[in-house]
């Protein structure tokens, strides 16, 4: 029986294995990077093993390092979590043939689905609807090109290996398939170890529907119900909930048979999840085979809460030989839960990903029956070398109106102070008449992008700015040596009118943000006037306590209406966080900072990164939005464009460069290029 668990792996998926450990009375290892040393799953381990390393190529990938950990540490099992190494079949049998106990599939299983072309073969053989696809073989375009012919535009470049949407590209014309093929073998590559992509028919609106299932080393397999994944960007999930809003009982049925089936017909042992594309457009509904992961999903906590099963539990009696503790029939679900997955990213740039030092990171405890899967917190620096997933966020309630409306007010109450998160666009997303209808496709993101606005309301938005106002006031006052007696603006010949002004990165009256003007005036130690666009709002201050050095708790009464905000300072920095949302403010100096213009324009890297790719060469003429780099960051190729036409004066980076946010990469001029020295 297992006795110490080493998890090969990092992050949210680390605690939560390690909160099941603890349940059951089992050890724990953790083994991490050196840019993880100080995140929350690292101490939350009976011991943790450092790898070194800055990357996963360098750590989470080594199999050796995570091997030597185990013996180090005096493990006897290895949980691998999911991404990184859990679908590595080499790994699996690795841990075996070193005498530890494997808490996963067979290595035999993984083999059998490790890749997606096997795989399709597989589904196909055991009678389950597929796409038509084939593979890119060889480095000819021409017989990609009379392949994707075959297959039918448009097509969908995939990567065989791994997934969360990483060696995928969608081609709608022929001149553009070379370029797609050639980037997703690239990207396949370097985050999986295998180039090998295949090309199948892409459908343009279908839905994104996975079966649980389990199997036991006693031959039982079972099913657990179905998560609908449908809403996604770069062909990832962003949010997930169990049950699907569209499946009937007689299509839910079918799919879950399929689903077994297959899992039966490789002697599945574990957990695992049948993915499936359905697809009802047309009226008459189908489904289609897409994949099998062979591990624990990022969503499962869906399912958990449905069916009230600890399915890490499971993967952990499953490996000491213990039978399913349930059959078929005794499966039943209990009303409806929503995940959401909360990464650092900027949803109004193309979901860029972010980084940064996390100021604050706080659940609220406004909102109850919340569950939260966090792998950072307050003080966590957020990298660019690993998945920008934070945390995330589930509800289970009786409904799925219900489960939406608790888990949108519980995202809107977080405090996240420092990193730019997709925090407010998956506050829009479960508000959305479109999500709550049920109408959620694999074009849900498409049809309904981010907007540079806030989820908060004009009005809520004003008490924010007053808020931080007349906090920035007060806490200037008390921090005083010399006149902290006096109210602030107090003069011996009247009342001194004050003036501030903030930027914000976004406004709810006119979404794209910008400068707020504010002039005000103190009448007594509790009631103030602040003056904004030619209005007056008179307010009473009716309790204004420090939290900490950056943080005080105002509560204001504007109108006959009382709102308590909290308001954290970092420098010029301000977030203002109450139950209606939070907003953030910078304080502008009185007198604009002295600006150098920079010497030479160009393109520049949104976020620190290595270069994979190079398109152009200094003397080149390029148009607006041809692609000059490719570079990778947070396991994401990200192409850099130039925003006008121009001639390629200088190249200042090679493939293989790590490179800075905001380092200039080409400087793209009007006139032919420099003479050579």
């Amino acid at each position: 029986m297992i006795t110490k668990l080493l998890v090969a792996n990092r992050g949210e998926i680390a605690s939560r294995i390690f909160r099941t450990c603890r349940l059951m009375g089992i050890g724990t290892v953790a083994i991490y990077a050196d840019p993880d040393a100080t995140l929350p799953f690292v101490r939350e381990a009976d011991v943790a093993v450092a790898l070194g390393g800055s990357n996963s190529g360098e750590s989470y990938l080594v199999i050796e390092k995570i091997l030597d950990a185990a013996r180090r540490s005096g493990a006897d099992a290895v949980h691998p979590g999911f991404g990184f190494l859990s679908e590595n079949a080499t790994f699996a049998s690795a841990v075996l043939d070193a005498g530890f106990t494997w808490v996963g599939p067979t290595p035999a299983n993984i083999m059998a689905m490790g890749t997606k072309v096997e795989a399709k073969a597989l589904a196909a053989a055991a009678g389950i609807p597929v796409l038509p696809s084939g593979v890119a073989t060889g480095d000819e375009p021409t017989a990609w090109l009379g392949m994707a012919d075959n297959v039918g535009y448009p097509v969908l470049v995939k990567a065989s290996s791994g997934g969360g949407g990483r060696g995928m590209r969608i081609v709608t014309r022929a001149e553009d398939l070379t370029d797609a093929v050639i980037g997703a073998r690239r990207e396949a590559a370097a985050s999986f170890g295998d180039p090998t992509v295949f090309l199948e028919r892409y459908l343009p609106t279908p839905r994104h529907i996975e079966f649980q299932v389990f199997g036991d080393t006693q031959g039982n397999v079972i099913h657990l119900g179905e998560r609908e994944c449908s809403i996604q960007r770069r062909h990832q999930k962003i949010v997930e909930e169990a049950p699907s809003p569209v499946l009937g009982a007689v299509m839910r049925e079918t799919m879950a048979k399929a689903s077994i089936g297959l899992a039966r017909a490789i002697g599945y042992v574990g957990a695992g999840t049948v993915e499936f594309l359905y697809d009802d457009a047309s009226g008459v509904p189908e489904f289609y085979f897409l994949e099998m992961n062979t591990r624990l999903q990022v969503e499962h906590p869906v399912t958990e809460c449905v069916t009230g099963f600890d399915l890490v539990r499971w993967q952990i009696d499953v490996a000491n030989g213990v039978p399913l503790p349930v059959r078929q029939e005794d499966v039943t679900t209990n009303g409806h839960a929503i995940e959401v997955r909360l990464y650092a990213e900027s949803p109004t740039e193309d979901f860029l990903p972010t980084f940064g030092h996390l100021y604050t990171y706080e659940p609220s405890d406004m909102v109850t029956d919340v569950r939260y899967e966090h792998g950072v917190e307050t003080g966590s620096d957020v990298t660019t070398f690993f998945d920008a997933m934070l945390a995330k966020v589930i509800t289970h309630a009786s409904t799925r109106g219900e489960a939406a409306a608790r888990l949108r007010r519980a995202l809107a109450a977080m405090a996240i102070h420092g990193v730019t998160v997709n925090r407010d666009y998956l506050v829009d997303v479960l508000g959305d008449p479109d999500f709550l209808a049920g109408a959620t496709t694999t074009r849900f993101v498409a049809d309904h992008p981010p907007r540079p606005g806030l989820s908060l309301s004009e009005a809520d938005e004003q008490v924010h700015l007053l808020a931080v106002t007349l906090v920035r006031s007060i806490r200037s006052r008390r921090t005083d040596t010399r006149w902290s007696f006096a109210r602030s603006g107090w003069r011996n010949m009247g009342q001194h009118v004050q003036s501030i002004a903030f930027e914000s990165s976004v406004s709810a009256s006119s979404g794209a943000g910008g400068r707020h003007d504010v002039t005000y005036t103190w009448q007594s130690e509790t009631q103030a006037t602040v003056y904004r666009d030619g209005r007056a709002w008179p307010v009473r201050v009716l309790a204004c306590t420090s939290v900490d050095e950056t943080t005080d708790r105002i509560t204001v009464e504007l109108k006959g209406l009382t709102a308590t905000i909290r308001v954290h300072s970092i420098g010029e920095h301000s977030w203002c966080n109450s139950p209606a949302g939070q907003t953030a403010w910078t304080e502008l100096p009185r007198f604009p900072p002295t600006t150098i213009a920079a010497s030479a324009g160009g393109p520049i890297a949104p976020v620190p990164g290595r270069i994979v790719a190079v398109r152009v060469a200094v003397g080149q003429a390029v148009a607006a939005g041809d692609t000059l780099v490719v570079m990778e960051a947070m396991k994401m190729e990200h192409k850099i464009e130039a925003s006008t036409a121009g001639v390629i004066l200088e190249v200042r980076c090679v493939v293989g460069d790590q490179v800075d946010a905001k380092q200039l990469l080409v400087v793209l001029g009007e006139g032919p290029p420099a003479p050579s020295q």
